[in-house]
């Protein structure tokens, strides 16, 4: 492999456009994930309303921070009101709305405190 000083000035740019139209394609990516992500989130949050009777969704995690979303994050949602007998039937039922963002449940009825004081301070009602 060559080193810094044998890559001619061609080849430096070819790598630098390279890596340029690398980091578009990415910020691209991420950009469709996110929305995919959020559409995804409105969903679950509906069909937690309709179907399982929660009286109140939040998002929360990275999603609900631009900064903090990644290729690899998820939808993390909480719900207030949801029968302890339907939370495995909900949980079930927003994991099967994508194949390929997972949705994470929390049943804010057996919360632990310590995140019901994150859910609670930096959700964002859907």
């Amino acid at each position: 492999m060559p080193t810094y000083s044998q890559i001619t000035p061609a080849e430096m740019a070819a790598y630098r456009e390279a890596a340029r139209h690398r980091h578009r394609a990415e910020k691209g990516y991420l950009h469709k994930r996110r929305q995919r992500a959020w559409e995804l989130a409105r969903q679950a949050a509906c069909l937690l309303t309709e179907r399982f009777n929660a009286q109140r969704v939040v998002l929360f995690g990275s999603l609900a921070h631009e900064d903090r979303f990644n290729p690899w994050s998820d939808v993390d949602i909480a719900a207030w009101g949801l029968r302890p007998e339907d939370t495995w039937r909900a949980l079930g039922a927003v994991l099967d709305l994508d194949p390929y963002i997972e949705v994470n449940l929390v049943d804010m009825a057996c919360c632990r405190p310590a995140l019901r004081l994150v859910i609670e301070r930096e959700g964002v009602d859907l």
